[in-house]
């Protein structure tokens, strides 16, 4: 896996998946292996754009749940082939949606998947549907766990500031199992 800075990776193809992925946890793993399995599908590379910090630790102080090291771990063995880390600071947030957009069209995604809730650039103005006046979309419903509620960043947060280490532990996956059952190509 290779790791980039914003505005400097280029790609004749790629299939891609933009967000924050604190945590990388079990519904963010859903939307990567998803966009995995596209990228293999196409045969070109499956990249990752991802922010440090996240937008929300950065804007609501927010407690963060993996480090940028742990995250990129997590990514290489989920098997993304390209990471670009957006550096997520004052300056970033007054990026335009169009810069956003012109960044996105250097690496040439053929597809790009996203969670139905997905915003980019300055006052997260940018939507899906902006992204799909120049791309191909897929949008990815939201994982939900087994009691019927969805897994997201905010909900583990909760969880370990409750001191619910067990449930937050599920809610964010075994990595390793996870990667496993991807190479094998078997349902996740």
């Amino acid at each position: 896996m290779k790791v980039h800075t914003s505005g400097t990776l280029k790609l004749p193809e790629s299939v891609l998946t933009i967000g924050a992925l604190d945590g990388v946890h079990r519904g963010h793993q859903a939307l990567l292996l998803k966009t995995k399995e596209r990228a293999q599908v196409r045969g070109v590379p499956f990249v990752v754009y991802t922010f440090d910090p996240p937008p929300k630790v950065f804007f609501k102080k927010c407690q963060m749940i993996t480090s940028l090291d742990e995250k990129l771990s997590r990514l290489n063995m989920l098997g993304a082939d390209h990471v670009i880390v957006g550096q997520f600071n004052e300056a970033y947030t007054k990026q335009s949606v169009a810069s956003f957009i012109d960044e996105v069209m250097m690496i040439r995604p053929l597809e790009i998947w996203e969670g139905p809730n997905f915003q980019f650039g300055k006052d997260r103005k940018g939507t899906i549907e902006d992204l799909r006046t120049n791309f191909n979309v897929g949008v990815l419903k939201p994982l939900q766990c087994e009691d019927g509620e969805l897994i997201s960043s905010t909900r583990i947060r909760l969880l370990l500031q409750q001191g619910n280490y067990s449930l937050a532990k599920k809610l964010l996956g075994d990595i390793r199992y996870i990667s496993f059952l991807a190479e094998k190509n078997y349902a996740v």
